[in-house]
């Protein structure tokens, strides 16, 4: 299933971090803060709980948001390069 994890995290150290782990879990960057990939259930419910680590300042968040295949597959992208959510010639972007 495709995931989607946006994140915002005051500290340098731990944004860094977080995104190490991202790439980890085998999820490619496709804005400075987030992050798109395969995960599976099981693995998306290890990584909700280990990125609690990295929320420590008041305003820190991550968000981990599975997407099914239609909702994946229909996202309108707003871009001036080529990025997809999907491995799909269907999804559109304008």
């Amino acid at each position: 299933m495709v995931v989607l994890v946006i994140y915002d995290i005051s500290s340098d150290e731990d944004r860094s971090k977080l995104a190490s782990l991202l790439q980890d879990y085998g999820l490619e960057r496709i804005q400075y803060s987030g992050f798109r990939g395969e995960v599976n259930t099981h693995d998306r419910l290890i990584l909700a709980k280990e990125v609690r680590k990295f929320v420590t300042g008041a305003r820190d968040s991550v968000y981990v948001m599975r997407l099914c295949d239609e909702c994946a597959r229909t996202c309108h992208i707003v871009s001036n390069r080529e990025v997809s959510l999907v491995d799909d010639s269907t999804v559109k972007v304008v």
